[in-house]
């Protein structure tokens, strides 16, 4: 076990220092903004539209999660998955939120805003300090998240696999109902790989296939800021 455990931590060290195999994002992360939406949600559209303009930009990860709750009102949403609106009830305590609503911003993990005004949410992007956590390496099929120079508190390590590009949805029914919504970097897939605890961890993850992008996110645990980032 022993030396199982030392080889996988020098294969670790050789991915994070070989640049030519992977893509290493290192110091500083792009601001990470999360748009918990829904299709059947008529307020949402105007922060589905800032997010399609966040998209664009490269200091900025702008991520579209789909909630589920709204389903009842007449129109399923087609990216509506429940461990994304798990995601966003876990944020809601942390965030000073009584529950879960839409549209909702969080940035960076620890501010929430409505995301209507495009200038407010850059105002609140400006605000916030760069990402100083981990450095985080992904090759083809593993990332690596580095060790830390004090031991910190444990922190979760989410997968997120999104769609890069800009998507129009037809709405036949609900609160939307012959509207077509245009979504930016929808996530189809969240997965949480494990804990880092300041010590060098890497982990085995898919490969990127089709127009799926990979997003790796180290985050202080149940819903708490985000440490780092990096994506394809």
């Amino acid at each position: 076990m022993k030396h199982s455990t030392g080889l996988n931590l020098a294969i670790a060290v050789a991915i994070l220092t070989c640049s030519s195999a992977v893509q290493v994002l290192a110091g500083q992360s792009p601001a990470i903004v999360e748009l918990f939406t829904s299709q059947g949600c008529s307020s949402c559209p105007p922060a589905n539209a800032n997010l399609v303009r966040l998209s664009s930009d490269p200091n900025v990860l702008a991520l579209s999660f789909s909630v589920t709750y709204w389903d009842y009102l007449g129109w399923k949403d087609s990216f509506g998955k429940k461990e994304f609106t798990d995601r966003q009830v876990t944020y809601e305590p942390a965030l000073g939120q009584s529950g879960a609503f839409t549209p909702q911003m969080v940035i960076n993990g620890h501010q929430s805003i409505v995301g209507y005004d495009l200038s407010e949410i850059r105002r609140v992007i400006a605000s916030e300090p760069a990402l100083s956590g981990p450095r985080i390496a992904l090759s083809a099929n593993s990332v690596v998240v580095d060790a830390a120079p004090k031991k910190p508190a444990a922190a979760d390590i989410w997968l997120v696999r999104y769609d890069k590009g800009i998507v129009q949805v037809p709405v036949a029914r609900g609160e939307n109902a012959g509207e077509t919504l245009a979504h930016a970097h929808v996530v189809h897939g969240l997965q949480r790989l494990g804990t880092w605890q300041g010590e060098i961890v890497a982990f085995p993850i898919p490969a990127v296939s089709g127009s799926l992008k990979r997003a790796i996110i180290v985050q202080e645990r149940k819903g708490g800021r985000i440490l780092a980032a990096a994506s394809d």
